[in-house]
């Protein structure tokens, strides 16, 4: 675990992150704003801050001018059902594939085995039956798109991490991590692989890739950048790039997580479990109605209004007129509630119809570990 501050990043646990912007001179995490000027139709959560920070994503955006081709890397961990903070990853791999980047996934299984302890068999029907059926019931396309079990891959992945290992120390793990064990270990050398062997001719021989995480996801990107340098000579190795997003408040105002169930809305919820969570959910109201109509809402720790700000409502100034109705006192938490509730229904009910469909073609994609 990183601890300086306030800043605590762990990317197996909770990472509390008070102020966001500290990290820009704790980690040497860039402003993502200040691309703007190069993005001709940025995601609404490049526009409304979520997407807050990047480490070297205007070299992806000149590759992408210069029509070169670009690979985005990223990994889901099998350990529990997929939650609207997941769909926000999701939502960015589907917009940069529409831009004509080519998409590789892949499913930590080994890490989900070594660090979470789960049973394969449950990992993978996790994979195919919540993430990959759900990345396609959202709008993930099978052009430019490559799947893959960490478990499955081949000689030339295996090379690799295990050739890592002779460039890092225990003492660089501990620095980086905190307290390790060799699970994680493992789990390290092989997320580095992952975001690596792209850049090897068997896999492409891409000179640009980028990762989009988590804010507590940048110990792997720092550490994996190190491994870069260390091997460019050796293997070609670069720097990968990366942009940050927000973490989703969970519901009852902590993090929102799989392993906590009443924190998040899953995607696969029945309507009405869904209905009763947001309905319980924590809001930036007042204590009673007449501190909300004198003092106003905030709805900068409102989880409802998160839902809003990054799911719900894809117009500004639909966002804009709920915010500061909430800021003015004229909108109370109940009403508010029942809006959102409504759009997420409509919302569910369609996405889950195309769910059902997309766990048909989910096996399709990717290669099964026989164990």
């Amino acid at each position: 675990m990183e601890r300086n501050g306030e800043i605590k990043l762990d990317p197996w646990g909770y990472s509390q992150i008070a102020d966001y912007d500290k990290l820009f001179s704790l980690f040497g995490i860039r402003p993502f704003r200040e691309l703007f000027p190069k993005i001709k139709n940025p995601h609404n959560l490049m526009k409304r801050g979520v997407i807050f920070g990047h480490r070297d994503f205007d070299q992806i955006l000149d590759a992408l001018e210069r029509k070169e081709k670009v690979a985005l890397l990223t990994g889901f961990m099998p350990s529990g059902k997929l939650h609207f903070g997941h769909k926000m990853l999701m939502d960015q791999i589907i917009y940069y594939q529409n831009m004509g980047i080519d998409i590789i996934l892949a499913i930590a299984d080994i890490e989900a085995y070594a660090v979470r302890r789960m049973e394969r068999k449950e990992l993978i029907r996790i994979a195919l039956e919540e993430y990959i059926a759900n990345a396609l019931a959202l709008g993930l396309q099978k052009k430019n798109l490559r799947i893959y079990f960490q478990s499955n891959m081949d000689a030339p992945y295996y090379r690799l991490a295990s050739m890592f290992s002779q460039k890092v120390t225990a003492a660089e793990f501990s620095a980086i991590y905190g307290e390790i064990t060799p699970a994680k270990v493992t789990a390290v050398l092989h997320q580095a692989a992952d975001i690596l062997h792209p850049m090897l001719e068997e896999y492409g021989g891409y000179k640009y890739v980028f990762v989009p995480v988590g804010a507590d996801q940048d110990p792997h990107l720092r550490f994996t950048r190190d491994i870069a340098d260390r091997f460019s000579g050796e293997l070609g190795l670069r720097r990968p790039a990366s942009t940050y997003h927000r973490f989703m408040t969970g519901l009852d105002g902590g993090k929102m997580s799989s392993s906590r169930p009443d924190s998040a809305i899953f995607l696969s919820d029945p309507l009405e479990v869904s209905a009763s969570k947001l309905m319980k959910a924590l809001t930036g109201g007042r204590a009673t109605v007449e501190e909300q109509r004198r003092l106003g809402g905030e709805p900068e720790k409102c989880s409802v209004y998160e839902m809003y700000l990054y799911h719900l409502l894809p117009r500004d100034e639909d966002l804009l007129d709920i915010y500061w109705k909430c800021r003015r006192g004229e909108l109370l938490c109940g009403e508010d509630k029942k809006m959102a509730v409504e759009k997420m229904l409509k919302w569910l009910e369609e996405h889950q119809k195309k769910l059902e469909q997309a766990k048909n073609e989910a096996e399709k994609l990717v290669e099964i570990p026989s164990f």
